[in-house]
Protein backbone atom coordinates (compact mmCIF):
# COMPACT_ATOMS: atom_id res chain seq x y z
CA UNK A 1 0.00 0.00 0.00
CA UNK A 2 1.25 3.21 -1.22
CA UNK A 3 0.66 5.96 1.37
CA UNK A 4 0.59 9.99 0.95
CA UNK A 5 1.60 11.14 4.59
CA UNK A 6 1.28 14.86 5.50
CA UNK A 7 2.55 15.56 8.98
CA UNK A 8 1.63 18.87 11.41
CA UNK A 9 4.77 19.67 12.59
CA UNK A 10 5.85 21.89 15.68
CA UNK A 11 9.51 22.92 17.02
CA UNK A 12 9.53 26.33 18.50
CA UNK A 13 13.32 26.19 18.56
CA UNK A 14 13.92 26.11 14.73
CA UNK A 15 12.72 26.67 11.53
CA UNK A 16 11.20 23.57 9.68
CA UNK A 17 10.87 23.01 6.02
CA UNK A 18 7.12 22.63 4.48
CA UNK A 19 4.36 24.45 4.21
CA UNK A 20 3.15 26.56 7.01
CA UNK A 21 -0.53 26.03 7.72
CA UNK A 22 -3.60 27.85 7.40
CA UNK A 23 -4.42 29.51 11.03
CA UNK A 24 -6.67 27.30 12.55
CA UNK A 25 -10.32 28.73 12.48
CA UNK A 26 -12.14 30.09 16.12
CA UNK A 27 -12.04 29.06 18.68
CA UNK A 28 -8.24 27.55 17.91
CA UNK A 29 -7.60 31.00 16.34
CA UNK A 30 -4.55 32.03 18.42
CA UNK A 31 -3.18 28.56 18.56
CA UNK A 32 0.34 28.05 17.19
CA UNK A 33 0.29 27.16 13.44
CA UNK A 34 1.61 23.84 12.11
CA UNK A 35 4.12 23.33 9.34
CA UNK A 36 3.01 20.80 7.44
CA UNK A 37 5.27 18.08 5.51
CA UNK A 38 4.48 15.26 3.10
CA UNK A 39 5.98 11.66 3.43
CA UNK A 40 5.15 9.17 0.68
CA UNK A 41 5.80 5.75 2.29
CA UNK A 42 4.97 2.09 1.71
CA UNK A 43 3.17 -0.03 4.35
CA UNK A 44 1.50 -3.13 4.44
CA UNK A 45 -2.60 -3.31 3.60
CA UNK A 46 -3.29 -3.84 7.77
CA UNK A 47 -1.03 -1.63 8.71
CA UNK A 48 -2.51 1.13 10.87
CA UNK A 49 -1.63 5.55 10.99
CA UNK A 50 1.10 4.69 14.06
CA UNK A 51 2.77 2.32 11.79
CA UNK A 52 2.96 4.67 9.02
CA UNK A 53 4.51 7.00 11.45
CA UNK A 54 7.26 4.66 13.31
CA UNK A 55 8.24 3.91 9.55
CA UNK A 56 8.96 7.80 8.88
CA UNK A 57 10.82 8.13 12.41
CA UNK A 58 13.15 4.95 11.81
CA UNK A 59 13.62 5.03 7.61
CA UNK A 60 12.74 8.71 6.56
CA UNK A 61 13.33 11.32 9.18
CA UNK A 62 14.92 10.57 12.97
CA UNK A 63 13.50 14.08 14.24
CA UNK A 64 9.75 13.17 13.64
CA UNK A 65 8.64 13.10 17.61
CA UNK A 66 5.71 10.93 18.15
CA UNK A 67 4.64 9.60 21.29
CA UNK A 68 3.82 6.01 21.65
CA UNK A 69 3.87 2.82 23.75
CA UNK A 70 1.76 -0.65 24.19
CA UNK A 71 0.82 -0.10 20.29
CA UNK A 72 -2.27 -2.03 21.85
CA UNK A 73 -4.48 1.00 22.96
CA UNK A 74 -4.14 0.23 26.29
CA UNK A 75 -1.47 3.34 27.13
CA UNK A 76 -3.54 5.87 25.32
CA UNK A 77 -0.28 7.36 24.53
CA UNK A 78 -0.62 8.25 20.82
CA UNK A 79 -4.10 10.03 20.76
CA UNK A 80 -3.78 12.94 18.09
CA UNK A 81 -5.94 14.31 15.66
CA UNK A 82 -6.36 12.13 12.62
CA UNK A 83 -8.19 13.95 9.60
CA UNK A 84 -9.36 16.57 12.09
CA UNK A 85 -10.58 14.67 14.64
CA UNK A 86 -9.14 13.03 17.83
CA UNK A 87 -8.08 8.94 17.47
CA UNK A 88 -5.83 6.67 18.91
CA UNK A 89 -2.74 6.28 15.54
CA UNK A 90 -2.51 2.49 16.85
CA UNK A 91 -5.80 1.18 16.31
CA UNK A 92 -6.49 3.51 13.21
CA UNK A 93 -6.54 1.52 10.05
CA UNK A 94 -4.92 3.67 7.52
CA UNK A 95 -6.67 2.43 4.48
CA UNK A 96 -9.68 3.66 6.35
CA UNK A 97 -8.70 6.62 7.08
CA UNK A 98 -7.28 7.72 3.90
CA UNK A 99 -9.29 10.40 1.79
CA UNK A 100 -8.10 11.98 -1.79
CA UNK A 101 -5.10 9.74 -1.91
CA UNK A 102 -3.51 10.68 1.74
CA UNK A 103 -3.45 11.13 5.40
CA UNK A 104 -3.35 14.03 7.73
CA UNK A 105 -2.22 13.91 11.06
CA UNK A 106 -1.49 16.67 13.78
CA UNK A 107 -1.28 17.32 17.68
CA UNK A 108 -4.99 18.65 18.06
CA UNK A 109 -5.23 22.51 18.69
CA UNK A 110 -7.27 21.92 21.52
CA UNK A 111 -3.65 21.03 23.29
CA UNK A 112 -0.65 23.34 23.52
CA UNK A 113 1.92 21.09 21.44
CA UNK A 114 5.32 20.34 23.02
CA UNK A 115 7.03 19.39 19.77
CA UNK A 116 5.41 17.37 17.02
CA UNK A 117 3.04 14.93 17.25
CA UNK A 118 3.19 15.33 21.07
CA UNK A 119 1.49 17.94 22.98
CA UNK A 120 0.76 18.55 26.99
CA UNK A 121 -0.50 16.26 29.30
CA UNK A 122 -0.18 18.80 31.82
CA UNK A 123 -3.41 20.71 32.22
CA UNK A 124 -5.10 16.90 31.12
CA UNK A 125 -4.09 15.60 34.45
CA UNK A 126 -4.77 18.79 36.15
CA UNK A 127 -8.48 18.43 35.54
CA UNK A 128 -8.33 14.62 36.44
CA UNK A 129 -6.62 15.68 39.84
CA UNK A 130 -9.41 18.27 40.51
CA UNK A 131 -11.81 15.98 41.11
CA UNK A 132 -10.61 13.66 43.52
CA UNK A 133 -10.08 10.69 41.50
CA UNK A 134 -9.17 8.83 45.05
CA UNK A 135 -11.70 6.99 47.58
CA UNK A 136 -12.55 8.98 51.04
CA UNK A 137 -13.56 5.79 52.71
CA UNK A 138 -16.35 5.23 55.11
CA UNK A 139 -15.43 3.98 58.50
CA UNK A 140 -15.14 0.08 58.54
CA UNK A 141 -15.35 -2.19 61.58
CA UNK A 142 -11.82 -3.45 62.18
CA UNK A 143 -13.35 -7.18 62.66
CA UNK A 144 -15.22 -7.52 59.18
CA UNK A 145 -14.10 -6.43 55.68
CA UNK A 146 -16.47 -3.69 53.90
CA UNK A 147 -18.27 -5.62 51.33
CA UNK A 148 -19.28 -4.19 48.27
CA UNK A 149 -22.38 -5.35 46.36
CA UNK A 150 -21.79 -6.76 42.62
CA UNK A 151 -24.27 -4.84 41.58
CA UNK A 152 -22.89 -1.48 42.37
CA UNK A 153 -19.57 -2.27 41.22
CA UNK A 154 -21.59 -3.66 37.54
CA UNK A 155 -22.59 0.64 37.41
CA UNK A 156 -18.67 1.49 37.56
CA UNK A 157 -17.59 -1.03 35.05
CA UNK A 158 -17.55 1.44 32.00
CA UNK A 159 -16.04 4.23 33.51
CA UNK A 160 -13.30 1.63 34.52
CA UNK A 161 -12.17 1.29 31.17
CA UNK A 162 -10.80 4.65 30.28
CA UNK A 163 -6.95 5.02 29.27
CA UNK A 164 -6.65 8.27 30.00
CA UNK A 165 -5.53 9.24 25.99
CA UNK A 166 -6.92 12.75 25.91
CA UNK A 167 -9.57 11.82 22.76
CA UNK A 168 -12.54 13.28 24.26
CA UNK A 169 -10.94 16.15 25.57
CA UNK A 170 -9.11 16.84 22.27
CA UNK A 171 -12.70 17.47 20.52
CA UNK A 172 -14.90 18.79 23.63
CA UNK A 173 -16.63 21.37 22.10
CA UNK A 174 -17.09 22.82 25.53
CA UNK A 175 -13.45 22.63 26.16
CA UNK A 176 -12.77 24.55 23.05
CA UNK A 177 -14.71 27.70 24.41
CA UNK A 178 -14.22 27.50 28.20
CA UNK A 179 -10.89 25.98 29.18
CA UNK A 180 -12.02 25.90 32.67
CA UNK A 181 -14.39 23.28 31.85
CA UNK A 182 -13.63 20.12 33.86
CA UNK A 183 -13.73 17.74 30.71
CA UNK A 184 -15.46 15.27 29.55
CA UNK A 185 -12.67 12.58 31.17
CA UNK A 186 -12.36 14.05 34.67
CA UNK A 187 -16.04 13.75 35.17
CA UNK A 188 -16.30 10.50 33.92
CA UNK A 189 -13.60 9.55 36.41
CA UNK A 190 -15.84 11.81 38.78
CA UNK A 191 -18.75 9.42 39.00
CA UNK A 192 -16.78 6.70 39.37
CA UNK A 193 -16.05 7.42 42.82
CA UNK A 194 -19.47 9.67 43.61
CA UNK A 195 -21.37 6.49 42.72
CA UNK A 196 -18.98 3.88 44.88
CA UNK A 197 -20.74 2.71 48.07
CA UNK A 198 -17.30 2.72 49.99
CA UNK A 199 -16.56 6.32 49.81
CA UNK A 200 -17.93 9.22 52.33
CA UNK A 201 -17.34 12.30 50.59
CA UNK A 202 -20.28 11.82 48.31
CA UNK A 203 -22.29 14.60 49.07
CA UNK A 204 -19.35 17.07 49.03
CA UNK A 205 -18.24 15.59 45.50
CA UNK A 206 -21.99 16.38 44.28
CA UNK A 207 -21.88 19.70 45.24
CA UNK A 208 -18.42 20.30 43.95
CA UNK A 209 -19.24 19.04 40.54
CA UNK A 210 -22.35 21.05 39.92
CA UNK A 211 -20.24 24.11 40.71
CA UNK A 212 -19.75 26.88 37.59
CA UNK A 213 -17.37 25.18 34.66
CA UNK A 214 -18.68 21.27 35.96
CA UNK A 215 -21.13 18.80 35.30
CA UNK A 216 -23.83 21.72 33.70
CA UNK A 217 -21.08 22.99 31.31
CA UNK A 218 -21.12 20.28 29.27
CA UNK A 219 -23.65 20.69 25.44
CA UNK A 220 -24.52 17.49 25.03
CA UNK A 221 -22.53 17.63 21.69
CA UNK A 222 -21.62 13.94 21.87
CA UNK A 223 -18.18 13.96 20.58
CA UNK A 224 -16.70 12.34 23.69
CA UNK A 225 -19.00 9.76 23.02
CA UNK A 226 -17.97 9.92 19.39
CA UNK A 227 -14.58 9.59 19.68
CA UNK A 228 -13.84 7.53 22.94
CA UNK A 229 -11.42 4.57 21.55
CA UNK A 230 -12.96 2.74 25.06
CA UNK A 231 -16.52 3.17 24.91
CA UNK A 232 -16.69 5.12 28.18
CA UNK A 233 -19.11 7.29 26.71
CA UNK A 234 -17.86 9.92 29.08
CA UNK A 235 -21.75 12.19 28.28
CA UNK A 236 -23.32 9.23 29.83
CA UNK A 237 -21.76 9.49 33.46
CA UNK A 238 -22.14 13.25 32.95
CA UNK A 239 -25.59 13.00 32.98
CA UNK A 240 -25.73 10.38 35.85
CA UNK A 241 -23.63 13.01 38.04
CA UNK A 242 -26.25 15.35 37.60
CA UNK A 243 -29.28 12.94 38.26
CA UNK A 244 -27.52 12.91 41.49
CA UNK A 245 -26.89 16.31 42.17
CA UNK A 246 -30.11 17.16 41.44
CA UNK A 247 -31.10 14.34 43.66
CA UNK A 248 -28.92 15.40 46.21
CA UNK A 249 -30.81 19.16 46.37
CA UNK A 250 -28.27 20.91 44.65
CA UNK A 251 -30.59 22.44 42.28
CA UNK A 252 -29.51 26.32 42.75
CA UNK A 253 -27.47 26.58 39.16
CA UNK A 254 -28.10 28.09 36.41
CA UNK A 255 -28.02 24.07 34.41
CA UNK A 256 -30.57 23.06 36.72
CA UNK A 257 -32.87 26.16 35.89
CA UNK A 258 -32.36 25.71 32.71
CA UNK A 259 -32.92 22.33 32.08
CA UNK A 260 -36.37 22.77 34.61
CA UNK A 261 -37.32 25.88 32.65
CA UNK A 262 -36.86 23.62 29.33
CA UNK A 263 -39.03 21.06 30.40
CA UNK A 264 -41.50 23.38 31.83
CA UNK A 265 -42.20 25.36 28.83
CA UNK A 266 -42.78 21.60 26.61
CA UNK A 267 -45.10 20.70 29.78
CA UNK A 268 -47.17 23.59 29.17
CA UNK A 269 -47.27 24.49 25.77
CA UNK A 270 -46.24 22.13 23.99
CA UNK A 271 -42.89 24.24 22.61
CA UNK A 272 -40.26 25.67 23.74
CA UNK A 273 -40.47 28.87 24.89
CA UNK A 274 -36.71 30.40 24.58
CA UNK A 275 -37.82 34.40 24.98
CA UNK A 276 -38.15 33.67 28.97
CA UNK A 277 -35.31 30.39 28.67
CA UNK A 278 -32.66 32.46 29.27
CA UNK A 279 -33.78 34.87 32.37
CA UNK A 280 -35.14 31.53 34.03
CA UNK A 281 -31.65 29.85 33.79
CA UNK A 282 -29.72 33.19 35.19
CA UNK A 283 -32.57 33.11 38.02
CA UNK A 284 -35.48 35.52 37.72
CA UNK A 285 -33.88 37.74 40.37
CA UNK A 286 -30.21 37.85 39.41
CA UNK A 287 -30.38 41.14 38.07
CA UNK A 288 -26.32 41.36 37.74
CA UNK A 289 -26.92 38.65 35.11
CA UNK A 290 -29.80 39.58 33.93
CA UNK A 291 -28.54 43.25 32.76
CA UNK A 292 -25.01 41.12 31.44
CA UNK A 293 -27.58 39.07 28.82
CA UNK A 294 -29.36 42.67 27.79
CA UNK A 295 -26.65 42.70 24.72
CA UNK A 296 -27.38 39.11 23.43
CA UNK A 297 -30.73 40.25 23.19
CA UNK A 298 -30.37 43.48 21.61
CA UNK A 299 -28.17 41.26 18.93
CA UNK A 300 -31.16 38.87 18.36
CA UNK A 301 -33.28 42.00 18.28
CA UNK A 302 -31.04 43.88 15.71
CA UNK A 303 -30.51 40.12 13.49
CA UNK A 304 -34.22 39.82 13.58
CA UNK A 305 -33.98 36.33 15.44
CA UNK A 306 -36.02 37.25 19.03
CA UNK A 307 -38.33 34.75 20.01
CA UNK A 308 -42.43 36.17 19.44
CA UNK A 309 -43.48 37.74 22.60
CA UNK A 310 -46.66 35.99 22.67
CA UNK A 311 -46.05 32.49 23.08
CA UNK A 312 -48.65 30.05 21.69
CA UNK A 313 -49.65 26.38 22.89
CA UNK A 314 -49.71 23.93 20.13
CA UNK A 315 -52.77 21.79 19.77
CA UNK A 316 -53.49 18.84 21.72
CA UNK A 317 -50.90 20.04 24.85
CA UNK A 318 -52.34 18.19 27.26
CA UNK A 319 -51.24 14.82 25.28
CA UNK A 320 -48.05 16.25 26.38
CA UNK A 321 -48.55 17.16 29.63
CA UNK A 322 -49.84 13.94 29.94
CA UNK A 323 -46.77 12.31 28.95
CA UNK A 324 -45.12 14.41 31.55
CA UNK A 325 -47.64 13.03 34.04
CA UNK A 326 -46.58 9.25 32.99
CA UNK A 327 -42.72 9.66 33.07
CA UNK A 328 -43.37 11.71 36.34
CA UNK A 329 -39.99 13.77 38.19
CA UNK A 330 -39.98 17.07 39.64
CA UNK A 331 -42.47 18.98 37.08
CA UNK A 332 -45.62 16.46 37.62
Amino acid sequence: MHVKMVVGRYAPDRKLDGELGAPYPPPYADKPRKTYQTFEIDLHDEAMVLDGLIHIREHVDESLVVRCSCRCAICGSCAMWINGHAKLACTTKMKDVIENGAVRVEAPPSMMPVRDLVWDMGPFMEKMRSVKPWLEGKPVSPDEEYRVPNEAMDELVQEVSCISCGACLMDCESYAVNDKFLGPHALARAYRYANDPRDSMQQERLKEYSDPNGVWDCTHCYECVHVCPKGVAPLEQILKIRQMSVAAGYTNNAGTRHALAFAESVRDSGRLNELTLMPKSLGLFNIKAQLQSLPSAFNLLRAGKLPPIIHHKIPGVTRVKAIFKKVGGPLT
